[in-house]
């Protein structure tokens, strides 16, 4: 028998069938487009979605027919709500966190209660990516479509419901919605009142791991799935993704770097409010119960991707099939710290900072400059910007001894050394760097009690490939040109707000 682990993205959907004793049995992958309606609106196709959703399980599910596939669990991208009826149809698409529309709606809210008030009952720093505001937009602007729909959905609610379910969400999905209350674990009979949004068009909040019902007939039919598989509540990518990286204790972090950059903080209790918003850092619920995260992200491999067009364009027509253009790149970068600091901004940032009238910038370029010096340059300053806020956690004995990367930027060695160089702390490679499926499959076999627990799925499953020790020389380096990178953008934020 094998459990199913799905991740659904913002951009694409990925399954991945694993057996009891943590190997990978199949998998499957599929993208599908954002659409653009009208400017500044940013939608998913729920249906396409689904149908691709629906592809990656099936084509998973042909290959396991030996070892069938006995739990299912789903790992998702958070904030973006669809609309379904009763009887588990779609009505209508998805709304992305990055569309424009209820921006201004919800500041009256935060006015009301007062943002300390808030953040105490739903510890996330507001903003117009959240549920909260795309809801009450429909119900403004779409009353029909809000009256017509029985539940508003987020993805793993939603995939779990088309599957068989019935409507659930787990407490880390919730508190995207902006109206979760993280200490009661449900929602927030004060928030919902003053948003206007009725409790009934939301799921019930279970915790993760929590089984929600089972595969369909139908759904088994047409997928290939065991008739009667467990669905298992999942959680927000980031926490399956923690768990897929062996994470189950405080004082470790995971560091997902992809197009951009997430690390993900592990909490044995709700950090200090006034601390934690000082700070701009959220709080949510891990998937495993007494466990919090908080979110740190910004721009990573998009900059590494924008130095690959910009400066290696000519390479990529030459490098041979199946060598990696950036190995070949990462060949070109001194071996010590560089003498450039780069502003991480070439895009608005992420949290906790989150500056929007910004740029990017290259200081300290010399005519001997290399394009490796640059690259390695890029990696570095993409790293200091989490310096700070990991210093702060620091400061409030949220201390973090080890990083364990995932994500495609993690089969970069070099990076993995700076970044354990910069921190000071070891960073570890799993075997398996895409954890998000991997940790819902977890989540799978520990609801259905084919594991004892985290640490047996864990053991089971996460294999270490390498450790990138700290090099206590280059780290007295990297910590003095940290202060520098830190006067970079007070200097500079005049004339690089000019430029946006």
């Amino acid at each position: 028998m094998s459990l199913l682990g799905i991740d659904v993205g913002t951009t694409g959907c990925k399954a991945a069938a694993f057996s009891l004793a943590g190997a990978l049995v199949a998998s499957a992958y599929r993208e599908y487009p954002t659409t653009h309606p009208q400017e500044g609106w940013s939608e998913l196709d729920s249906r396409l979605v689904m149908a691709r959703v629906g592809e990656t399980i099936a084509e998973t599910a042909a290959q396991c027919r030996g070892d069938p596939i006995t739990a299912v669990c789903v790992s998702s991208m958070g904030e973006a709500m669809t609309p379904v009826s009763a009887d588990r149809r779609i009505l209508g698409p998805s709304i992305l966190m990055t569309d424009v529309r209820g921006g201004d709606l919800s500041a009256p809210i935060i006015e009301r209660f007062g943002l300390r008030a808030f953040y105490d009952i739903n510890p996330n720093i507001p903003g117009p990516q959240y549920s909260l505001p795309k809801l009450m937009w429909i119900r403004r602007h779409q009353p029909q479509l809000y009256d017509e729909a029985h539940k508003f959905l987020l993805w793993g609610d939603l995939v779990m419901f088309l599957l068989g379910a019935d409507p659930v969400t787990s407490f880390s999905h919730a508190n995207r919605t902006l109206l979760f209350d993280i200490r009661r674990e449900d929602w927030s009979d004060p928030l919902l009142a003053a948003a206007g949004i009725a409790r009934e068009k939301l799921p019930p909040c279970v915790a993760s791991g929590s089984v929600a019902g089972t595969v369909s007939d139908t759904a088994a039919a047409r997928l290939g799935l065991e008739k009667g598989a467990a669905i298992v509540v999942g959680g927000h990518d980031q926490c399956c993704n923690s768990l897929g990286a062996g994470i189950a204790r405080a004082g470790l972090a995971v560091c997902g770097i992809g197009t951009f950059e997430c690390i993900t903080p592990t909490f044995d209790r709700i950090p200090d409010g006034g601390t934690m918003l000082a700070s701009g850092l959220n709080v949510e619920h891990h998937v495993l119960a007494g466990l919090y995260v908080s979110f740190i992200y910004n721009q990573a491999g998009s900059l590494v991707r924008w130095f690959r067009d910009t400066f290696a364009r000519a390479d990529l027509q030459l490098i041979p099939r199946g060598q990696d253009i950036y190995d070949a790149l990462a060949r070109e970068m001194p071996a010590e710290p560089t003498r450039l600091l780069i502003l991480p901004h070439f895009e608005p940032t992420g949290a906790p900072q989150l500056i929007t009238d910004s740029s990017g910038a290259i200081v300290g370029l010399k005519m001997d400059t290399t394009r490796g010096e640059i690259l390695k340059a890029i990696m570095e300053s993409a790293t200091f910007w989490f310096v700070e806020t990991m210093d702060c956690l620091k400061r409030m004995r949220i201390d973090t001894s080890e990083f364990i990367a995932t994500g495609g930027g993690a089969r970069s060695d070099p990076w993995l050394q700076i970044k354990a160089d910069i921190f000071g702390v070891p960073f570890v490679r799993p075997a398996i760097t895409e954890c998000g499926t991997l940790g819902a499959a977890i989540l799978a076999g520990m609801a259905t009690g084919k594991l004892a627990g985290a640490e047996d799925g864990i053991s089971r499953f996460v294999r270490r490939q390498r450790i990138f020790e700290p090099d206590a020389r280059r780290h007295a380096i990297y910590r003095e040109r940290f202060h520098t990178y830190q006067q970079l953008y007070p200097a500079l934020k005049n004339v690089l707000r000019s430029r946006t």
